[in-house]
């Protein structure tokens, strides 16, 4: 069923939830529920419209009822850190191609599909600053780089100022192979269009952004750049370091006389959440890094 004209904004989340059916049917509900939600912010009395909502809502339903066993869906805390893991998952792999100066179309939909589900991340609650910031920067600089390869031009590599032209973002499916991205514009932030002078440079913390070695985007995502026909391909090892453990983690007796709120063991189940959720793609290194997150917590009282 098409997507009335009216809800054209949420479109290209449908489209991930399609993509995602058979994958990840975690994120393809919630892809759905996030359009559902602003789908009847938009406009849920024009008849069209309506139909279409409804028609979403069953599916929700049915969805819901067959994904009853999976802590994703029956408890939001693992539903949030299933949809950032495979988020920021997707940012990692776009920005480690980008910063090798590796630019092709799987990168420029990885930075865009990791955009749009940042958008899903709304539906548990407001989006935290680091979210909101990586989102403007995933769905700018697919964008940005999208145009320039239109145009012949080299993409700058890495974190760049932001230009304040306001590019061609029209998104197309191209004859005969995936699209680079659902059809249909995307909308740039406000703030990069229309500036003149020098432009700004992105938030100081893309340019922090740590990449473990060997990151690698979520299972079934698209693989790196294809190889020339001539050359053979060859298997690549993927690098494993072990995380740096703080040291001062290493004791579990809580210091003195802590107090934890219930916010704190709400913050630390969370950390212990992104941990597990983490590992189901293999990331030690988040795993860790949540981990001892929790522990800090759990023994200290502060983050």
């Amino acid at each position: 069923m098409a997507v009335p004209p009216q809800l054209k904004a949420i479109q290209h989340h449908l489209r991930t939830a399609q993509e995602h059916e058979n994958r990840d049917p975690v994120v393809a509900y919630y892809c759905r529920l996030y359009a559902m939600q602003t789908g009847m912010k938009l406009d849920s009395k024009t008849p069209e419209c309506r139909k279409f909502l409804m028609k979403l809502m069953d599916q929700l339903e049915m969805m819901k009822k067959e994904l009853s066993d999976n802590e994703s869906i029956s408890q939001e805390l693992v539903g949030h850190a299933h949809i950032e893991n495979y988020a920021l998952k997707m940012f990692l792999y776009a920005d480690n191609e980008d910063r090798s100066g590796r630019f092709h179309k799987n990168m420029i939909k990885s930075f865009y599909t990791a955009s749009l589900l940042l958008d899903v991340l709304s539906v548990f609650g407001e989006l935290s600053e680091e979210n909101i910031q990586h989102r403007k920067y995933a769905r700018w600089k697919a964008t940005y780089i999208h145009n320039c390869l239109k145009n012949g031009e080299e993409p700058q590599a890495g974190p760049i100022g932001m230009e304040g032209e306001a590019y061609d973002d029209e998104y197309g499916a191209e004859g005969g192979g995936p699209s680079v991205a659902p059809q249909g514009p995307i909308q740039p932030q406000p703030s990069f269009r229309g500036v003149s002078g020098p432009a700004p440079m992105p938030p100081s913390n893309f340019n922090n952004i740590q990449i473990p070695p060997g990151s690698h985007a979520p299972a079934n995502t698209p693989a790196e750049l294809p190889r020339p026909a001539a050359e053979p391909a060859k298997p690549v090892p993927v690098p494993r370091t072990m995380p740096v453990v703080d040291p001062s983690l290493i004791s579990t007796s809580q210091e003195g006389d802590v107090r934890l709120t219930p916010e704190d063991f709400t913050r630390a189940q969370k950390y212990c959440k992104y941990a597990g959720s983490a590992l189901q793609y293999e990331d030690v290194s988040t795993a860790v890094q949540n981990l001892q997150k929790a522990l800090k917590l759990l023994t200290t009282g502060k983050e």
